[in-house]
């Protein structure tokens, strides 16, 4: 790899992780693209690199604080800067209250607040010498309301909200953008598609989220200047009730 800037996507699957390391890469990053086992993100690295594209596929357990301190300095020492992180994991599950073990929280917890820490002082302390990155963290409907039956997911995702805001009070005046999204609908994915076949078909009407979309709008927060940067953005299909 060469060493322009590395955008980190953690979480790059293959609907909006994937589409915002797409993004990136041609907005002339390297694409760092990171889920739990390399081979599971290969196809998308190969996809980008078809395209004439930067991108590299990196195994690692984001709950694991050393495979993630190992993470950012292996970026900075082969890829290049690391000028921005997208924290993407899902942990989406819905279980009623009763049925919510100590273990089914503890993991969602991990995987979506615990781990969205440990991305984002990973990424300050590597872009606070710079003094400049840009940190975003995707949340959902959950980020604002807790649900019937999302008890562990809002309560993770509630917690990776107000992380969110710490890290931006306190990096904002030291040149690091840090952004939260906030995506309230169904997004076009396999998952959507074979579970929820009505919701899938308001795609023909732009009802469910495109994830090429929701990576233009990180691309945009990214690009912000710094006299007009947005900290909340929240993303939704136009008929979503909220």
């Amino acid at each position: 790899m060469g060493m322009k800037q590395a955008a980190i996507i953690i979480g790059a699957g293959d609907a909006t992780g994937g589409a915002i390391a797409r993004r990136f890469a041609r907005g002339g990053f390297a694409a760092i693209c990171v889920r739990r086992t390399e081979e599971a993100v290969l196809p998308l690295v190969e996809s980008i690199r078809a395209a004439g594209l930067e991108a590299e596929a990196v195994g690692c357990d984001a709950r694991d604080e050393d495979q993630m301190i190992a993470l950012f300095d292996r970026v900075e020492r082969e890829a290049g800067p690391v000028g921005a992180m997208i924290f993407n994991i899902g942990a989406n599950v819905h279980f009623p209250i009763t049925d919510t073990t100590a273990r089914i929280y503890r993991k969602v917890w991990e995987m979506a607040a615990f781990a969205g820490f440990l991305a984002g002082r990973e990424a300050a302390r590597v872009m606070l010498p710079r003094k400049t990155g840009t940190i975003i963290f995707t949340g959902a409907t959950a980020s604002m309301r807790g649900g019937a039956g999302f008890s562990a997911f809002a309560g993770a995702k509630f917690a990776l909200r107000a992380l969110a805001q710490s890290m931006a009070r306190e990096l904002g005046p030291q040149g690091i953008h840090v952004a939260h999204s906030v995506i309230d609908g169904a997004i076009d994915t396999a998952f959507i598609r074979e579970n929820f076949p009505d919701r899938y078909k308001l795609k023909d009407e732009d009802g469910i989220l495109d994830p090429e979309a929701i990576a233009d709008a990180y691309w945009m927060l990214h690009n912000q200047p710094r006299t007009a940067w947005t900290h909340e953005l929240d993303l939704r299909p136009w008929i979503e009730k909220f």
